[in-house]
């Protein structure tokens, strides 16, 4: 996709960088691929959760950080918000079909980069030994 800076004769395709400064769609991939949205849609696939108990899954996030990542993602459409009116108040997170698809997608990646993090350690110690070489030499 094209980006356009330009508020004017934007082709079909292109979309103009608006207030938010960044083209939509990498807007959007950066929250569902950011550190705690990864982690944040994983769990939700699973099934839904309240707050305190997804951030128990999560693990060492605080609860503002969590706070700011479902509102994110309940504002691009992935996470559903349901507050109960009950007392004391209640609310669960869960996927939306939008957000179930995006969070498997995340999923795939994340399995990925477990299976092959050998081959990731053993090219990054190649990497490392060489880049000392060069370092050396110079």
């Amino acid at each position: 996709m094209a980006v356009s800076t330009t508020a004017g004769g934007a082709a079909a395709g292109e979309y103009v960088v608006g207030a938010e400064g960044m083209c939509p769609y990498r807007l959007v991939l950066e929250h569902v691929t950011s550190r705690w949205g990864v982690l944040v849609l994983i769990k939700l696939l699973d099934r839904p959760y309240r707050f305190n108990e997804l951030r128990r899954a999560i693990g060492n996030v605080s609860e503002k950080m969590l706070s700011q990542t479902l509102q994110t993602l309940e504002r691009d459409g992935v996470v559903h918000r349901d507050a109960k009116p009950v007392i004391p108040p209640r609310v669960d997170y869960s996927l939306t079909n939008l957000g179930r698809e995006a969070a498997e997608q995340v999923r795939a990646l994340a399995l990925w980069t477990h299976q092959r993090m050998d081959e990731v350690q053993k090219a990054r110690k190649e990497y490392d030994a060489a880049k000392g070489r060069l370092d050396e030499q110079n």
